[in-house]
């Protein structure tokens, strides 16, 4: 175990990063995507296997969104100590052992899986592949110590998109079950043996860092900082948008437009696919254009793509509902990027502006942007359980997802507004925090 840790670790050192820091963080950050891409797919895994439940297993749409919205909320919850298992395991050890876990949902899975079980159990299944959703946020505190804050849009964007393409993967491996006219236990059976293969390639090729220390009290002061719950706000309406949506997707499209299981298969898988692999690009576009702008206009288009989506469900149109919807996913991933890059972007702002400088400023950056990922991105998956819920609520009440659709443009003009107020209104991207030492602040708001 002791042959993988990194003792020194200073990736701001232009030197250090080009002789030999980049290679280093390059190698875990694509078996870090691994891990992470098969945790994806396990949580997600019951937005699938409700599409092999047909009539023989008894359970209503309305059952089966809820079994959806137990696995997004154990995956929202198990974020936070995830995130603080890097520190105390290593990231390479913590990912060794994160990978084995998936085991223990996708093998009571592959038990139980046909009809006449009962529903507790399912139930009790589906919040066991919640551990899944824990992955993202260890790996995401992981790769953010790895990368130098002028490559964390980029790192953190490609990370989590890589993970994110887990869902897209899961539901096209689906799709070809279905098509060969295999069940849920062929799928099962796929990704076992995946889960072992990502164990293993942790171990061998992943390093820990010694310089990476749980803070109790940089915990403490991102729980009480305001701009790490506005971040857990607006990262509901991207991530949460994205993770609900690729849970609900295939179950709206059967239930609102009786579409068999294959035909929702055969589109599902899209909106993940295509907002996975945009994710980096919000990234990008954030580290060069600022993830505040770049977030705003995006709630723009959300809610404007929505906007169409209501529309297209009021008339029953499957094609203009699709199309829109997988829009939605789009900006979604889009979203996902930009907010993210906000985080470090945000308290080495509000480091300038207490007047610190230099390496003291970036080190109290890195100290509380790595304290306040977890705790954003737990919330922001809550956000994904709020869409099922919705929804649910929605079918119960009209039989129709519309009333849930509304209710996400109103929420999407909310995150707009937010957004604008704290980050780019002028009176409020002046600095972050009023200077303590007379120091000119060196970055604003609207920079981050």
């Amino acid at each position: 175990m002791r042959r993988r840790w990194i003792e020194g670790w200073d990736p701001e050192d232009a030197g250090f990063w080009e002789a030999s820091g980049a290679k280093v963080a390059r190698r875990n950050l694509a078996f870090s995507i691994l891990s992470e891409h098969i945790g994806f797919s396990v949580w997600t895994l019951w937005s699938v296997m409700v599409l092999f439940m047909g009539p023989e297993y008894g359970i209503d749409p309305a059952g089966k969104f809820f079994l959806v919205s137990t696995a997004t909320l154990v995956g929202a919850f198990v974020r936070v100590p995830y995130t603080f298992a890097v520190a105390l395991f290593g990231g390479r050890n913590w990912t060794v052992i994160a990978a084995s876990l998936l085991l223990v949902p996708s093998v009571a899975a592959f038990a139980v899986m046909e009809p006449g079980t009962s529903y507790g159990t399912f139930l009790v299944c589906a919040a066991l592949t919640g551990i899944g959703g824990g992955n993202f946020a260890s790996s995401m505190t992981n790769i953010n110590s790895f990368f130098p804050m002028r490559k964390k849009g980029w790192a953190l964007g490609l990370n989590a998109g890589g993970g994110n393409i887990g869902v897209p993967v899961v539901q096209l491996v689906a799709l070809a079950v279905i098509g060969a006219g295999g069940g849920p236990r062929v799928l099962l059976g796929v990704y076992i043996p995946l889960i072992v293969v990502s164990a293993v390639c942790a171990a061998l090729y992943m390093d820990n860092l010694a310089t990476v220390k749980n803070d109790t009290g940089a915990a403490k002061e991102a729980a009480r900082d305001v701009h790490t719950w506005i971040m857990s706000f607006l990262y509901v309406g991207t991530f949460g948008s994205f993770i609900g949506y690729s849970f609900a997707f295939g179950l709206v499209l059967q239930t609102q437009f009786g579409r068999t299981p294959l035909q929702a298969a055969g589109v599902t898988f899209i909106g993940p696919l295509l907002g996975s692999l945009i994710r980096p690009v919000g990234g990008r576009l954030a580290d060069r254009f600022g993830g505040a702008r770049i977030t705003l206009w995006n709630f723009v288009a959300m809610a404007a793509a929505t906007g169409v989506v209501i529309v297209a469900s009021v008339r029953a149109s499957l094609g203009l509902f699709t199309a829109a919807f997988i829009v939605v996913f789009v900006l979604s991933g889009l979203g996902n990027g930009s907010t993210y890059k906000m985080i470090p972007g945000i308290f080495r702002a509000k480091a300038l502006g207490m007047g610190l400088e230099g390496e003291e400023a970036d080190a109290y950056g890195r100290r509380l942007s790595g304290a306040s990922m977890g705790l954003i991105g737990a919330a922001g998956a809550l956000g994904g359980l709020g869409i099922n819920l919705a929804f649910r609520q929605s079918f119960l009440s009209a039989g129709t997802g519309t009333g849930a659709f509304v209710s996400f443009l109103a929420f999407y003009a909310v995150c707009f507004g937010v957004t604008w107020a704290v980050y780019l209104r002028r009176s409020a991207a002046r600095t972050v925090a009023a200077p303590t030492t007379g120091t000119k602040p060196q970055l604003s708001y609207a920079e981050v």
